[in-house]
């Protein structure tokens, strides 16, 4: 089962947020009239494209896909600056605590290989001095994870200094608060757009694509980007 999870909904419970009391695990579960299992993991705040298998045979093969990085992923996101046209960022990653996870402490700290290609897909500039120049200018940005680790799109944009938008730990906030008070989008800014997977017992290809959303399709519209939004969301 594919569904295209909101921004700001988990997707179970989680000791970091007692007081959710929705979930996308739960919503689906009761939409469907059975049991469900998340096979990969996607952030609160980052909305998109979600796989959930309907037995656990399906959640364990699944998973393997995506434990051995078979699973082709691609997000975008809206970032601080014009960022160079493609590259690769080959930055390795310090595992950070999950606190659902009851074994993550022993891991936490351990340093991991972490491979993340991008493409530049469109840029503005606005005639705003939101920091310390008298413009202000932007990326939409096509992301293809090559490793899985916690976080990893957003520490790795950062890396290279150009933060994803809306990101409260690792973007800055004077970007964040203009986004949220003068375009009215108080979100973080990336979603994900397209995965292809082979279906865990036939072994067909499956090419899966979820629309970025309402706040990307403004934003987009403002700043001329819908032929560049649309063409990612198509897949």
């Amino acid at each position: 089962m594919a569904i295209n999870k909101p921004a700001g909904l988990l997707v179970h419970r989680s000791p970091i947020d007692r007081h959710e009391t929705r979930f996308a695990l739960q919503l689906l579960r009761d939409q469907l009239g059975r049991r469900v299992y998340p096979v990969h993991r996607l952030d609160k705040p980052t909305s998109g494209l979600m796989l959930f298998a309907l037995n656990p045979t399906a959640a364990r093969l699944l998973g393997e896909q995506f434990a051995t990085h078979r699973v082709e992923k691609s997000y975008i996101a809206i970032v601080r600056g014009w960022c160079p046209s493609e590259g690769r960022i080959d930055h390795p990653l310090r595992e950070q605590h999950d606190a659902a996870d009851p074994a993550g402490s022993r891991k936490a700290g351990r340093v991991q290989v972490a491979l993340t290609d991008y493409h530049r897909l469109a840029t503005v500039e606005l005639d705003v001095a939101v920091d310390r120049y008298p413009g202000t200018r932007y990326s939409l940005v096509l992301l293809h994870p090559r490793t899985g680790r916690r976080h990893q799109l957003r520490r790795h944009m950062k890396h290279i200094s150009h933060p994803i938008i809306g990101d409260a730990n690792h973007g800055k906030g004077i970007h964040n608060r203009f986004f949220r008070d003068t375009l009215g989008c108080d979100r973080l800014l990336l979603a994900s757009v397209a995965a292809t997977i082979r279906h865990p017992l036939s072994g067909q290809q499956l090419r899966l694509t979820a629309p970025p959303g309402i706040e990307f399709e403004k934003l987009a519209t403002r700043f001329g980007w819908e032929a560049e939004l649309l063409s990612c969301s198509e897949g």
